[in-house]
């Protein structure tokens, strides 16, 4: 189970870093859009690792709903650093 939260949460990372960038590069410079598909990631994290215990025993792909969780939670942490450090460096050019 643990080998299977983290290749989920590896995956979810990669993807939430590129939609990050993607939509930063899309808008302007004073723009938060490219944190919230990041910060929807967390608060489906949030919420799955919380309704973990009251739904019972669910997995999908070798996973409960507690483990997709906590994978969304650490590829959003993940996503907000990468995609942060993206925009500090992409703004501090111009």
């Amino acid at each position: 189970m643990i080998q299977s939260v983290l290749i989920i949460g590896i995956i979810l990372a990669v993807i939430s870093i590129a939609v990050g960038i993607g939509v930063l590069k899309a808008t302007g410079k004073e723009k938060f859009t490219g944190y919230y598909p990041i910060a929807v990631l967390g608060i489906a994290g949030i919420l799955l690792a919380c309704a973990a215990p009251i739904v019972g025993k669910v997995e999908i792909m070798g996973a409960g709903l507690g483990g997709w969780g906590i994978a969304a939670m650490f590829a959003a942490a993940i996503g907000f650093i990468v995609t942060s450090l993206v925009d500090t460096y992409t703004n501090a050019k111009a």
